[in-house]
This record gives structure tokens, C-alpha cells and sequence, in this order.
């Protein structure tokens, strides 16, 4: 037990999913699926991948366990008692790379699912990068992903930019120094930010915009130091972009912040594509029109991702179910199912990403920048650090707010990045 404490709408479309292996034939009885998708289009997408796998697997009876709070804040403190408690559901939604490997395959709480991959085919129809972040040194693969997701995306209304002069922000200082103060002058919010994970979801498009894709990289595998003046100054410029916020930011989910730019009330919001979904989704947004997007400022030429997957829990009450639920979410026709609700791109390359009346403008744009920006990991969605480091970086940006004392939180920031080993 120690050890673990340590170590831890709705759219249907025409499509016919074949050729899904499964790992036994006709599994019966309940399967439980935990995650955090509750609303919009991550909900109208989950619910299409129930609806496909119900037509067919009839003998299943599908749970669905989400759990309310962007970004899983809520429900991965579920998860975790859930799993400490012996009570593991069939299986549960994580985000590739650091929130599943420094978790839950450290614990060995999940089971490796390499012979579904070699079932159908799949080491040859998934990027070898997401593959890395799936596996551990033995070679061991311990989730399937469903989308891939791009973090640093600017929103904003055309129309709007157009009505109050201003242009879409190329760099920080841009934005801080030219548009911001533009807007305030205008009586417009100029960047509308939500509850505190949206906030370190701001800050890591402000620290790779501030410091390149090196050193933003460097943060992670130790060589970018927490206390050098280049760090210092990404939280000086982060706290020039607060400033130009909304003062009743931690009161708001991220719906309610991207809505605050669609309502006209804030000319931009930093989110991720999920976004996309939303305004699709919730709002009947044309893009391009009723909605546009760039790459945060300062950060043209990367892609920022995260991935959304799901593992298979040892002592999963209904592995035969979950198998093949997995089999299923994995191929390229179930994601041509989910991803263009949810708003990410597939992450199965089999998928129809080049199919214009299911992949809009959008993702047509991003998937280009997928197959040709450096790619770079999220901190505030699991990718990069593990969760002991992360689940503190939150607290700690917030007091950052709350002082200003930029010193004594980098100090803190660096003797967290050594405690957690997160740079070994």
C-alpha cells in the first residue's frame, strides 16, 4: 500500500467499424468506463463510441463512470482511491506519458496490452512517438490512445478583432506591451482564462512561446535550470499575461472562458482543441467564421500535444469487456467516430483524417501541423512530468499570483523538480 502512495448533441455518424479483433468473442455483463468527459463535444463523442460498441457487443452493458472537472482534475483523485481501494473500474481514461508511467505502470496497476496491438495490426497505424510514450523500457504497452490533442491554440472571433482593431498577438511582448492595453482601452477583456488548471495550461504556451522549444524541452530532462534568468523571465512575462485577464478567473470552468470570447466580453483564450468541440458542438460554431484560431503567441512551429487513452486496470472486474472495448477504440473507424466531435485529430493514421465533411477546416490545420511542426509535450495535461510534480505546480502558480515572488517560486520549483526525480 505504501508503494502505492509513493509511486501514484450527441452525433451519429454513417460509418461501419469493421475488422475490430477482439480479444474474446461475445463478451457479456457490465463494463465500466471511467473518465472525465461530461460535457460538449467530449461527451457527444463518448457517447457515439457507446452507442457503435453497444450495436456491436448487445451482451455488454455499458457504464459510463465520468466524472466531472476539466482535465480530469476531479476525476483522477477518484481514480486513484477507487484504485487503492481495490475497486478498480474496467477501464479508465489517462493521459499518455508521465500521468500513466510515473502511475500507473510504476505501481503495476495496469496490464501491458501488447497482444491487442499485435492483433490488429496497430504497431504499424500509431505514430512511433506516441508509441514511446505508451511503453516502458521493456518494451510493454500499457494503454490505447484515441486522439491526439493540441494544447497551445489561440481562439478568437474574426469579426470581433476586426470591430476593435486589433490583430492576432505573434509574440508575448506583443501581447502584453501593443494588444492588450489596446483592449483594455476599448473596455475588452483581452485574454479570458479560467480555474487554475486553465491557468497552468496558459503558462506552459507563455513559457514555450518565452523560451523556445529547447529549453522549454530542457525543463523537463534537467537541462534548463528552474533558477536561470530565462526561467525567471517566463514567469514575469506569465504574470504581465495574468494581469490581462478576467478577475473572476478561478470562479470559471474552461467552457465558460472560451464562451466569454464567442459572448464578445474577451477578445482571445488560450485552450486546447477541445475548444474546437465546443464551439462545433455546444455553440453550432462555423469555424473559420463563428470561431478561428492561431498558435499561441510566440509558438508557430510547434505542436504542443497531449493524448487521451485508456488502460486496462489489473484486476479489471470484467477484462474480456474492457479488451474489447480497447480493441475497438483503437481503430481508425472508431476514432473517425469520436475525434471530430471531440475536437482532436485521430491518432490511429488509418483514420479519414483527409475526409473534409468529417475533419473540418480545423482539423485539417492542425493535422498539417502535426505532420510538420517540432512536437513538444504538455505539463498541465500530463506529458511531460510526473503527477508529484505537476499536482504541485498548480498550488504553486497561484500563490505565485496571489505574491508576485517570482525567486522564491522558481527555488521551489527547482527543489521539487529534484524530489520527484523528475529530471534523472
Amino acid at each position: 500500500m505504501k508503494k502505492w502512495f509513493a509511486v501514484l448533441a450527441v452525433v451519429v455518424l454513417a460509418l461501419v467499424i469493421s475488422g475490430v479483433a477482439m480479444a474474446q468473442d461475445a463478451p457479456s455483463g457490465e463494463l465500466e468506463i471511467f473518465s472525465w468527459w461530461t460535457g460538449g463535444g467530449e461527451a457527444a463523442g463518448l457517447d457515439a463510441l457507446i452507442a457503435k460498441f453497444a450495436e456491436l457487443y448487445p451482451d455488454v452493458s455499458v457504464v459510463n463512470a465520468a466524472v466531472a472537472g476539466g482535465s480530469g482534475v476531479n476525476a483522477r483523485a477518484v481514480l486513484t482511491t477507487r484504485m487503492l481501494g481495490g475497486d478498480p473500474p474496467d477501464t479508465f481514461q489517462v493521459h499518455a506519458g508521465e500521468e500513466l508511467n510515473a502511475v500507473w505502470v510504476a505501481a503495476h496497476a495496469v496490464e501491458p496490452l501488447n497482444s491487442i496491438y499485435e492483433a490488429n495490426g496497430w504497431m504499424e497505424q500509431f505514430p512511433q512517438g506516441l508509441l514511446d510514450l505508451l511503453t516502458d523500457a521493456e518494451g510493454n504497452i500499457y494503454a490505447v490512445p484515441v486522439n491526439i490533442h493540441r494544447s497551445n491554440v489561440m481562439w478568437y472571433i474574426p469579426a470581433n478583432l476586426e470591430q476593435w482593431g486589433v490583430t492576432v498577438p505573434t509574440s508575448w511582448d506583443e501581447f502584453v506591451n501593443e494588444t492588450c492595453p489596446a483592449l483594455q482601452a476599448a473596455g475588452v477583456t483581452p485574454l479570458a482564462v479560467g480555474e487554475n488548471w486553465t491557468q497552468v495550461h496558459l503558462w506552459e504556451s507563455v513559457a514555450l512561446g518565452v523560451l523556445g522549444t529547447d529549453a522549454y524541452n530542457g525543463l523537463w530532462n534537467g537541462t534548463t535550470s528552474w533558477t536561470s534568468p530565462e526561467v525567471q523571465g517566463v514567469f514575469d512575462t506569465f504574470l504581465k499575461v495574468i494581469a490581462c485577464t478576467n478577475d473572476d478567473r478561478n470562479a470559471l470552468p474552461w467552457q465558460d472562458a472560451s464562451k466569454m470570447v464567442t459572448d464578445g466580453t474577451a477578445a482571445f483564450n488560450i485552450m486546447g482543441d477541445w475548444a474546437a468541440g465546443y464551439f462545433l458542438v455546444d455553440l453550432a460554431l462555423e469555424p473559420g467564421t463563428g470561431f478561428a484560431w492561431a498558435p499561441s503567441p510566440g509558438t508557430e512551429g510547434n505542436f504542443m500535444m497531449l493524448s487521451d487513452s485508456f488502460a486496462l486496470p489489473v484486476g479489471a472486474p470484467n477484462p474480456a469487456a474492457a479488451n474489447a472495448w480497447l480493441s475497438f477504440v483503437g481503430t481508425g473507424e472508431a476514432q473517425d467516430l469520436f475525434n471530430p466531435v471531440k475536437g482532436s485529430l485521430p491518432a490511429n493514421t488509418t483514420a479519414d483524417i483527409g475526409n473534409s465533411e468529417l475533419y473540418n477546416a480545423y482539423f485539417q490545420s492542425a493535422y498539417e501541423d502535426w505532420t510538420s511542426n517540432a512536437i513538444v509535450g504538455s505539463l498541465a495535461h500530463g506529458l511531460v512530468a510526473p503527477p508529484a510534480f505537476s499536482n504541485s505546480f498548480g498550488p504553486a502558480l497561484a500563490s505565485l499570483i496571489d505574491s508576485g515572488d517570482i525567486p522564491s517560486t522558481t527555488a521551489s520549483l527547482a527543489q521539487l523538480a529534484i524530489q520527484t526525480g523528475m529530471n534523472d
